[in-house]
């Protein structure tokens, strides 16, 4: 039997005064339930000490990434707009959990996980504002905008980018065929760092970080 989902962090923890009510109260509950992000961990280590990396430093470093190099979207993008689907596109895993993309087994029935971990997560926000963070996400999943796209893009190189400044050698298993097969959606929102992560994935081969 599945263990019962634990409480909002806000209510099980330190209530906030009853003066905070309404919308605001509802809003404080979803920022402080998604501080859950800094505790799920990632495959990817950091690039600056020797510890993986979290949701929340990956989140905010594809903001970052996606502010520098919009210039190198395959089509003019909302810089805002990407930003935000970035900081939105992870926030299901404070319940779905992380799943790296080269574990297949973990990946079944990821999706259904992270559609109620969304229903869960986004109904503790005010109707309306729900709703729209919601569908920014919806967005992201389905990348048929060219914001969307790019912001694919970002999720899928900087883990690449970490593998190489780490010199994190993956499982054995994890063929360099692998790796291209499952990054090419990068194309899809940059040529330009596809071809970047093509030269990434070649030298790793040659140095051994790739099966």
């Amino acid at each position: 039997m599945d263990a019962p989902d634990p409480e909002p962090l806000l209510i099980a923890g330190n209530p906030f005064p009853a003066a905070i009510a309404g919308d605001l109260l509802a809003q404080l509950t979803f920022v402080v339930e998604v501080d859950r992000m800094k505790a799920v961990l990632r495959q990817s280590h950091v690039a600056a000490v020797d510890r993986p990396e979290n949701d929340a430093e990956h989140s905010w470093h594809l903001a970052l990434m996606a502010i520098v190099l919009a210039g190198h979207a395959a089509e003019p993008v909302d810089r805002a707009r990407v930003v935000e689907l970035l900081v939105l596109h992870d926030l299901v895993e404070v319940y779905a959990g992380d799943v790296p993309l080269h574990d297949d087994a973990a990946m079944v029935g990821q999706a259904e996980r992270e559609v109620a971990a969304a229903d869960r997560l986004y109904a503790l926000l005010p109707a309306e504002q729900g709703a729209r963070l919601r569908a920014a996400w919806e967005e992201f999943e389905a990348h048929v905008t060219a914001e969307a796209r790019f912001a694919r893009a970002m999720d899928r190189f900087q883990p690449l980018l970490l593998a190489w400044m780490t010199r994190q050698e993956a499982d054995p298993e994890i063929t360099a065929a692998g790796v291209r097969e499952r990054l090419r959606i990068i194309e899809d929102g940059s040529p330009t760092l596809w071809a970047a992560a093509e030269a990434l994935i070649d030298e790793s081969e040659r140095r051994g970080y790739l099966g």
